[in-house]
């Protein structure tokens, strides 16, 4: 049912001629990282154009794993590319469209019932190619990913920005779009730019309400949401062998935070420990036989300066508990100045909701630590003074909490545990306001908390902490409080002060499950038909996009000029948004109406050049589309953090945007706009943002000429009558540039695999 053992050991015998060879062309000590991924180049070893942040390289990874949401736009364009089945084995989970309203059975009976179409559609699939499938209520995705199928010195992709947890096993995971995971399933090579290495050395040991997550939360703060972009974060050192795995998941989970391609942490005895209690104690016996090759070379964590682009040192033993936000991720706050800063900036200081779990923390170690303090509540006649929220990472993990007795801690101080899905995190949330002012807060142990992102409220100020933290802040529901210093009032009026929280890193009985949810595909799936009814409003066939006219472009409308922060939650919402995933053309309607215009200071207001009025920007670029006339988007930097979310690509390319114009952008949002046969560029001068105004009619010269690098250049033809040109950069390499001259990497597949 879980992990394929005989291409494990095929990886595994591999492995080590993989990594002699690549250490004769370096000539020099490999990190953990280089050894990975020189072990599954395509090539067979490196080469000297391999630089790090320089040229890209094709890989073999070992398997594809899509959650719901983003499985289906993979599908319908894998469905497309003309294969039998997948050609690595792959993965679908439904975590992502079951919405949290009342608590876990009967939010999953809903979800089941409206998502049906959905649901019915990527079973199908996923049956008639090969490709096992996770039921809804299974759980999330990278938790589930953890316990079934990670394991140290393999490489995954992912249709889903925090793949990137399998790093906690050793493996590298990278999230990426569906066009991607539609090359690996296809069977051919996928394309990455060669990372650059940043080694992060962690010295002493975590105790008390100090937690895992803190680590990555300080990481955050240091690096920033862009400090990581191009390059994998390695975590070395006696403090990183001291965290359990599950911890170190979580660490290289919000490494996505911070633009990073993955993290990862080396093999050692914690990982054996969780791979034997999740019943592949045959893979832990595999990675003890080459254990050498699953972590750095001795000599390269002893002097990590020279092998590193850069190193970073946190000593645990001195690190506090941290709380980050609001608004970002990378906005770090140490435990004991947090209240101030609440208090200096005039946050909402009392809280509406505390939320737990999500695919960061959620396993069964976080939700002992958590129950601990719910524990230690009930005895001393405390209660959540706010809405409080759990939900488990997976259905092994709820069924093993439940067993355990943990669950009800939970619901005896006021919790609702959810169902086993992603919920509230990512929008798919009934949220039940207690407040009448608009600016309120919430504290969560999740990832992400961008304006919108959890509520789709701009006034939500959305903090990210430990669940403990969390856990302990919902027992005051005052952003002041600090557990390590501060006394609560129970209902009898004694002053308590909480105990630190005691946490247990593996079930002492082991993991049980009654039903884990996992269907396996059919043997021969010749004969499953897949329907798609020409009149759903949730699943839409796709239709190929049209190659490049072989001209140069001119007479462009800028559609927006996008200001500040513009994530893929600002181009492609979730939220309610999640149930379009499958229709392009209905989920296109939610195109950039999150980004701010930075002509007049809106959202989801620009010009339309045709009329002269304001207008959504969906239905301003509908209709330039309906005029035929192309249009550009303007963006500031690390445009299209976040989520792998093809759809914020898929979107403008299907309306007619033909490029995006930025400061800068996010890796895996490059990649995805270079996929779908769209114009992804970058100002040469910066300071040239400025130059774009609103009524401005463009022209791109050069791609006659299309080259690697070679600057293309814009002409700004602005309302007055005079002209402007400024020169943009790019990233494409010649493979890249075929994609956009065949109007999308697909229309290529298509042509290379045979029936």
């Amino acid at each position: 049912m879980a992990f394929d053992i005989e291409m494990i050991k095929k990886v595994y015998y591999e492995m080590g001629n993989n990594i002699s060879e690549a250490r004769k062309v370096v000539g020099k000590p490999l990190t953990l990282t280089e050894k990975i991924l020189y072990s599954h180049l395509t090539s067979g070893k490196p080469t000297e154009e391999y630089k790090r942040g320089g040229s890209y390289v094709e890989f073999n990874p070992d398997r594809v794993a899509m959650q719901d949401a983003t499985a289906q736009m993979a599908l319908l364009q894998f469905m497309q590319a003309g294969r039998a089945k997948v050609a690595v084995p792959s993965t679908v989970h439904c975590d992502h469209l079951i919405q949290a309203k009342t608590g876990a059975k009967d939010d999953l009976a809903t979800a089941k019932d409206v998502n049906k179409e959905v649901y019915d559609f990527l079973a199908s699939v996923s049956n008639k190619y090969g490709i096992g499938f996770w039921k809804p209520g299974a759980g999330i995705i990278h938790q589930v990913i953890l316990e079934q199928y990670a394991f140290p010195g393999g490489m995954m992709i992912g249709t889903d920005s925090h793949t990137v947890n399998a790093g906690g096993l050793g493996m590298v995971a990278i999230g990426v779009g569906g066009a991607d995971a539609c090359d690996v399933m296809a069977g051919l090579p996928w394309e990455l730019k060669f990372p650059k290495l940043i080694g992060v050395k962690l010295i002493g040991k975590i105790s008390g309400w100090t937690s895992a997550k803190d680590v990555i939360l300080k990481v955050a703060g240091i690096l920033t949401v862009k400090g990581g972009t191009g390059a994998i974060l390695e975590y070395f050192g006696e403090g990183a062998q001291s965290l359990s795995c599950t911890g170190k998941g979580t660490i290289c989970n919000m490494g996505a935070e911070i633009g990073a391609t993955t993290s990862i942490f080396g093999y050692d005895s914690k990982m054996a420990d969780y791979l034997k209690s999740t019943d592949r104690a045959d893979i832990a016996q595999l990675a003890d036989g080459i254990a050498a090759h699953l972590t750095g070379d001795p000599e390269v964590y002893a002097n990590p300066e020279k092998y590193f682009d850069q190193v970073i040192e946190i000593n645990l033993s001195e690190l506090e508990p941290h709380i980050n936000g609001p608004f970002t991720p990378d906005l770090a706050w140490p435990l004991s100045r947090f209240a101030d800063a609440v208090k200096e900036h005039g946050w909402p200081r009392y809280f509406e909701v505390g939320l737990i779990g999500s695919c960061t923390n959620s396993s069964y170690e976080d939700l002992t630590r958590s129950a601990s303090i719910a524990k230690f509540a009930i005895k001393n006649n405390l209660k959540a003074k706010t809405e409080f929220t759990i939900t488990p990472g997976s259905e092994q993990v709820r069924y093993t909490t439940e067993r355990d007795g943990l669950l009800p801690e939970f619901e005896k101080i006021g919790g609702i545990v959810l169902a086993n899905a992603c919920g509230p995190c990512i929008g798919q949330w009934a949220r039940h306001r207690t407040g009448t002012d608009p600016k309120n807060s919430i504290i969560t142990s999740y990832n992400r908390n961008f304006a919108k992102r959890n509520d789709g409220d701009p006034n939500t100020h959305a903090f990210v902490a430990s669940p403990e933290l969390v856990t302990a802040m919902v027992l005051s529901g005052d952003l002041c409080f600090n557990p390590i210093t501060d006394y609560l009032t129970n209902e009898k009026g004694e002053k308590i002060k909480l105990e630190e929280p005691q946490g247990i890193e593996l079930p002492l009985k082991g993991f049980a499950v009654e039903d884990a949810g996992f269907q396996a595909p059919a043997e021969d799936g010749s004969g499953v038909n897949i329907a798609v009814s020409p009149d759903s409003d949730r699943l839409q066939l796709l239709d190929p996009f049209k190659a490049w006219e072989g001209t140069d472009l001119y007479g462009l409308k800028l559609l927006i000029k996008a200001k500040g922060k513009c994530t893929t939650d600002h181009i492609s919402m979730a939220g309610p948004w999640l149930k379009y995933r499958g229709h392009l053309d209905n989920i296109s309607n939610n195109m950039l109406i999150g980004a701010t215009n930075a002509f007049n200071e809106k959202t989801d207001s620009v010009k339309n050049q045709l009329t002269g009025e304001y207008g959504s920007v969906p239905a301003v670029q509908r209709a330039y589309k309906a005029a035929k006339i192309g249009s550009i988007v303007v963006g500031d930097e690390n445009y299209g953090e976040g989520s792998s979310r093809e759809h914020a690509a898929m979107e403008p390319r299907f309306l007619g945007v033909r490029a995006v114009l930025v400061k800068s952008f996010a890796r895996i949002h490059e990649t995805n706009l270079k996929k779908q046969g769209m114009l992804a560029l970058t100002f040469a001068n910066k300071e040239d943002y400025d130059k774009i105004q609103e009524d401005d009619t463009i022209d791109i010269i050069g791609l006659t000429s299309f080259a690697p690098n070679t600057p293309l250049t814009l002409v700004l033809n602005h309302k007055d009558g005079s002209k402007e040109e400024i020169k943009v950069n790019h990233s494409y390499n010649a493979w890249q540039i075929e994609w956009f001259k065949a109007g999308g990497a697909l229309n290529i597949i298509r042509g290379r695999i045979s029936i």
